[in-house]
């Protein structure tokens, strides 16, 4: 049975190293994506109108979307905090609305925007997720790597998403299968555990490369389990954790999406919503504000999330409340609440807070940020032991060819 395990370990690890390479490395600058991307761009999330010492009382966020929408026609603002962060800007998604001479969307080039709450003016734009090194893509554009390797979709399937779905169950797999090459002989497993520092050379890069992995090894099967939730969430995980536990409704996996030139119109506005989830969030005996909106024009689904101005990201624990609406009506639709439901659904919620480490707050996004190093250094070591191996075996059969 060994000889077969390492043969899946030595074909699985080859298929998807550079893939893991490139999502461990991604993974460890990600986990401060926030933080990094106002480094580079501080005409982002900084207010001009702070830094210019301009007075003024900040417009709430369904006002500053209005008035974008109101300035460029085209424009549809489909996600908005409802009160941004003290000094700085409110950031907002945006798509092209329908152009009624073509029948089609209006192409903007850009799907962010920057504002500013006390004067309304748009300070910046940017394509979130396009394939460029620029300062105001970089971050964006390494945070679409680590989850798609920016593969293309294609005729609405989203290939990049699929496609590392696959290579995070084969690294779940191959989890189980390096455990047990790792104690290949019981009687003396602490040597599983053990680096040779001071022999180097090939030997420290074996002990790296095993050792690593026995010690670390539930935090890399954790990362692996999560990375398939992410990616295939309605293909694979919610149906196996259904087999297991009942879930709850989900608005989004029980509507078909529509294609992007045919969205949905709601036919109720922003504001009207945000009163429907305050009436709802008071019934509940919840404190914290609306603290932003969004609209899914695929699904005619509204979310509002209730947080304070500047945790929109849900910086600790199963993250923020949501409560969604029908796009028609403003029908409640459920939500999704931390901490609620069945075994099942509160194992689903745990899943990007669990991969991303922000179920433990600050502690936990150094932790991941670690163990994305320590990813991409189990794929570099790993090929290294191939190359090594396969080296010696070159060199074997020659000399028995010249034998």
């Amino acid at each position: 049975m060994r000889p077969v395990f390492v043969l899946l370990h030595r074909w699985f690890g080859l298929a998807v190293a550079v893939f893991l390479f490139i999502s461990g490395l991604t993974g460890a600058f990600i986990s401060w994506d926030h933080e990094l991307d106002a480094l580079l761009n501080p005409h982002l999330f900084e207010a001009r109108s702070q830094s210019q010492g301009k007075t003024g009382n900040a417009m709430s966020g369904m006002e500053l979307a209005n008035r974008v929408e109101a300035r460029d026609p085209r424009i549809w603002v489909t996600y908005v905090l409802n009160e941004a962060e003290p000094g700085h800007t409110s950031q907002m998604s945006v798509e092209g609305r329908i152009d009624p001479a073509t029948g089609k969307v209006y192409p903007l080039g850009f799907n962010q925007i920057a504002v500013d709450p006390v004067t309304g003016d748009v300070q910046g734009k940017r394509q979130w997720g396009e394939i460029s090194l620029s300062r105001e893509n970089l971050l964006p554009f390494l945070y679409k790597l680590h989850y798609t390797m920016h593969i293309p979709e294609v005729s609405g399937i989203e290939l990049g998403i699929l496609f590392m779905g696959i290579i995070g169950i084969v690294w779940v797999l191959d989890c189980f299968i390096a455990l047990w090459l790792s104690f290949p002989n019981w009687r003396s497993w602490h040597k599983s555990f053990a680096f040779r520092w001071r022999q180097g050379g090939h030997k420290l890069n074996f002990d790296l490369h095993r050792s690593s992995g026995v010690w670390l090894w539930l935090f890399m099967l954790l990362l692996a389990i999560t990375s398939v939730s992410m990616n295939l969430n309605s293909q694979v995980v919610r149906p196996v954790v259904s087999l297991f536990s009942p879930l709850s409704a989900d608005v989004f996996f029980s509507r078909v999406p529509q294609a992007p030139d045919k969205p949905l119109i709601p036919a109720i506005s922003r504001e009207h919503v945000i009163e429907l989830a305050k009436q709802d969030a008071q019934k509940r005996g919840w404190t914290l504000p609306a603290g932003g909106i969004f609209y899914s024009p695929a699904f005619g689904v509204y979310g509002v999330g209730f947080f304070e101005p500047g945790n929109d990201h849900g910086d600790v624990g199963l993250g923020n409340a949501w409560l969604y609406f029908d796009g028609k009506d403003g029908q409640a639709l459920g939500g999704k609440i931390p901490g609620t439901g069945s075994a099942g659904d509160i194992f689903l919620q745990a899943q990007f807070p669990l991969h991303s480490g922000r179920i433990l707050g600050l502690t936990g996004r150094i932790l991941i940020s670690l163990l994305g190093l320590v990813v991409a250094m189990l794929s570099v070591t790993g090929v290294i032991i191939w190359m090594r191996k396969r080296r010696a075996r070159v060199v074997a059969n020659a000399a028995m060819q010249t034998a």
